[in-house]
């Protein structure tokens, strides 16, 4: 999870989606900090140096001048040895960033570039995009496919979550950066990527072209479904429009008086906290939506607003191995507080929080994990997810056919 000045965004740092010329993360539960507008503490070599007491918790002991000497005699070597001058300081600086979150050892802290930083903003404001159109984990062997995008060029293309990419255009990724694997997915509008997918209960590892699009971002798609049962599809928790874009559309759907209502969470990666704060509230009329652990112990808790106008209405709500962290959130307190029924398979399981600060200088940003989320039943699903109270998985035949038997059986069950 990650937080952000007053906004929310529960995040997995290591999702991204495949688009525009970088990426935008995918998967996310977090906040933005109000540290946002701090200035940088860094002493260089010659100023007066602070106590690192007063300016973190690594020691109170320690100088800053004395602890930053090595890193400085390192940049001074590096301005005067290195074989091809001048060097980029701005990219040494990121990359000194970088390093140092990644030391951290966590997975789901990192540093965001400006670019990637701006794009993930787009993504949740639902700008348009161009790419293939899938979140993808950077941290595995090889880069690998979480979910792709609704009528997105991956998912037409038949890749599916699991998906393990280990060549692109030929050129084997055994061994390379996932960073730089999925920056070779990525390409204009129009032009085609050639990947070699391992999947899990085939053979041989095979080939599929993907010929990247320009991809509009609609968040919440809506319609009435086969025996007067309504159906609504969340595709990212974004920012204020896009909830107001799913009250606007569940209130359209309840004015055609369905029997009951299917919440689609399926290859939802996540958005902000926030959101799934009042996407929840639509349908839980009170208590707690979600808990956050921090390590000192103590727990924010987050309760439904009272705002609700599907409060009462049958429920169910699909999931997969694609649905993962805000998108669990929700569905978690739905299922904790017996509000609905999850139907599909059990979903991704990020359950941590991070908190998200912009550096000065428009320099992107930094996210640290700060923290773990709670079900309103005390339950944490990290790296465990939450499992269906009624599962049912879609085969390749069932791809083939254009069958969707998770949501044939949601049907089934609101219509009875």
């Amino acid at each position: 999870m990650e937080k952000k000045n007053t906004n929310v965004a529960l995040i997995l740092v290591v999702v991204f989606i495949l688009v525009l010329g970088s990426c935008a993360a995918g998967f996310f539960a977090g906040r933005v900090s109000a540290a946002n507008t701090a200035s940088s503490f860094l002493i260089m070599p010659g100023q007066t140096p602070q106590t690192l007491e007063s300016q973190s918790q690594i020691g109170s002991s320690q100088d800053i001048e004395q602890l930053f000497s090595p890193f400085w005699q390192a940049w001074k070597l590096v301005h005067q040895e290195y074989v091809d001058q001048p060097v980029n300081d701005t990219l040494l600086m990121r990359g000194a960033i970088k390093g140092m979150i990644d030391a951290l050892g966590d997975e789901h802290s990192s540093y965001i570039d400006p670019d990637l930083q701006k794009e993930f903003n787009a993504q949740l404001s639902g700008e348009e995009y161009e790419g293939i159109g899938a979140y993808v984990d950077t941290t595995r062997e090889y880069l690998t496919i979480i979910a792709p995008m609704m009528d997105s060029p991956a998912e037409k293309a038949g890749l599916k979550a699991g998906d393990m990419i280990i060549a692109i255009d030929g050129q084997d990724m055994t061994g390379i950066n996932g960073e730089l694997a999925r920056q070779k997915v990525l390409g204009p509008a129009g032009s085609q990527v050639r990947l070699t997918v391992k999947r899990a209960g085939v053979d041989k590892p095979f080939d599929v072209m993907v010929t990247r699009a320009s991809i509009k971002s609609s968040n919440v798609i809506g319609r009435m479904e086969k025996n007067n049962i309504a159906y609504i599809r969340l595709l990212a928790f974004g920012d204020e429009k896009t909830t107001q874009d799913f009250h606007n559309m569940l209130q359209k759907l309840l004015d055609q008086k369905p029997k009951g209502i299917i919440l689609d969470l399926r290859n939802n990666g996540g958005g902000l906290l926030n959101s799934a704060i009042d996407i929840s509230s639509e349908f839980i009329k009170e208590g707690v939506i979600v808990y956050e652990q921090y390590g000192d112990g103590h727990k924010d808790t987050y309760k439904a607003t009272g705002k609700g106008i599907a409060t009462d209405i049958p429920l169910i709500v699909l999931v997969n191995e694609g649905s993962a962290s805000a998108s669990e959130i929700v569905a978690g307190a739905i299922q904790d507080l017996g509000r609905g029924k999850l139907v599909g398979v059990t979903t991704y399981g990020k359950g941590s929080v991070q908190i998200w600060t912009d550096l000065v200088d428009n320099q992107g940003a930094v996210r640290i994990t700060v923290a773990r989320w709670l079900t309103p039943n005390g339950k944490t699903i990290h790296k465990i997810g939450l499992t269906p109270d009624i599962a049912v998985t879609i085969s390749d035949a069932d791809i083939s056919a254009n069958r969707d038997p998770q949501l044939e059986k949601a049907i089934e069950l609101l219509s009875q």
